[in-house]
This record gives structure tokens, C-alpha cells and sequence, in this order.
């Protein structure tokens, strides 16, 4: 699928997004089944919270984030966490994980009766916040994005695609009430 010039598609072999920023993460292992990836799970960050661009979350992801470049770095820099894909604010996708590995983003976690969410899910990050509205491109290419990973794994459905705080009550509230489901669903082709 093609946006912002760019020719997406999911590389079945190894699980990446080519036409995607590769930043490999370490926080990654295998997941127990691949064939039971079945959820996608949407999240929001920012570092620091509410500040955009910067490259801190590649940092978090890789584990090189500096502890004294911002007072929030000193609580999270020691966190080891990572997602499949981020995209930011002006809709580049980023990916740290190669699909078909578990990614930790979810922690802990449950869905549908089953618990621990890394192992069949996959998890894309929207630079942003829970009360600031994400951009229309960001939208264009979360749906660009989901329709590829629902094509390739075709047990994710628009039932089993969730908000963080869906999967983790009490515990995360990304992406938050500024995270608009309606008009994301809309773009989908599902």
C-alpha cells in the first residue's frame, strides 16, 4: 500500500515492514506460536510526556535512553519495553520488532479471558498523548498500517483491535479519550 510515496508491504519471511524506518530493539524474544497472533493493540507515547520529535523514543526502545537529559528519563530510563511499530506525529512509521518476534509493550496484560497479550499481539505506538489530538496523517497511516497486518493475519478483526488501557484497566489509559476509534475504524477496509 502506498503512502507518502512510500510502497508498503509486510516482508512475510522475516516479518518487517519494508518501506518502514528499521530501528532494531533488543526488547524483543520469541513468541511462543506465531500462527496465534490474533490482537493489535494501539498505544500512545511521548518523551517527555506531552513533547514531540526528538528521538527519545528510539532511545527508550533501544535502551541507550540518558537518564540526565530530562528529570522524567531518571524513572524510565532503566525500563526495558519496545513495540512493532511507532509512528509519529507527521505519520513516519518506525518499526523496532520484526512482526512475527514478541515485542513487550502490553506488560501485564489480558484479552478475552487470555492473559499476557505479548504473546499474540502486535503493538503500534502513536506519538502523542492521552488529552492531545493525534494528526489526520497519523490516522491515514495507523489504517494503512492495520489494513496490511489484518491481510497477513486475517484473525485480527476490528473486535480484536484495542486501546492499551482496554487490555491493562487501572494500570495505562493510552491512547486515551483524544484517541478518536470511530474515525480510525472509518479508514479502515476491512
Amino acid at each position: 500500500m502506498k503512502l507518502q510515496n512510500v510502497d508498503y508491504q509486510i516482508d512475510d519471511k522475516d516479518g518487517w515492514l519494508i518501506g518502514a524506518r528499521v530501528v532494531a530493539s533488543p526488547n524483543c524474544d520469541e513468541r511462543p506460536d506465531t500462527s496465534d497472533i490474533d490482537l493489535l493493540v494501539i498505544h500512545g507515547i511521548s518523551l517527555p510526556p506531552k513533547e514531540y520529535g526528538g528521538g527519545f523514543i528510539d532511545q527508550l526502545f533501544t535502551n541507550t535512553l540518558v537518564p540526565e537529559r530530562h528529570p522524567y528519563f531518571a524513572d524510565i530510563h532503566h525500563l526495558r519495553v519496545s513495540s512493532h511499530l511507532f509512528i509519529d506525529r507527521k505519520g513516519q512509521i518506525t518499526q523496532y520488532v520484526p512482526f512475527t518476534k514478541r515485542a513487550w509493550h502490553a506488560g501485564e496484560s489480558a484479552f478475552a479471558g487470555r492473559r499476557q497479550c505479548n504473546d499474540f499481539a502486535i503493538g503500534i505506538e502513536l506519538e502523542g498523548c492521552d488529552d492531545e489530538a493525534y494528526c489526520d496523517i497519523q490516522y491515514y497511516t495507523l489504517a494503512m498500517a492495520t489494513d496490511l497486518i489484518c491481510q497477513r493475519w486475517n484473525k485480527i478483526t476490528k473486535d480484536r483491535i484495542v486501546g492499551h488501557s482496554e487490555i491493562a484497566p487501572g494500570r495505562k489509559t493510552d491512547p486515551g479519550p483524544a484517541f478518536d476509534k470511530d474515525y480510525y475504524f472509518s479508514l479502515l477496509t476491512l
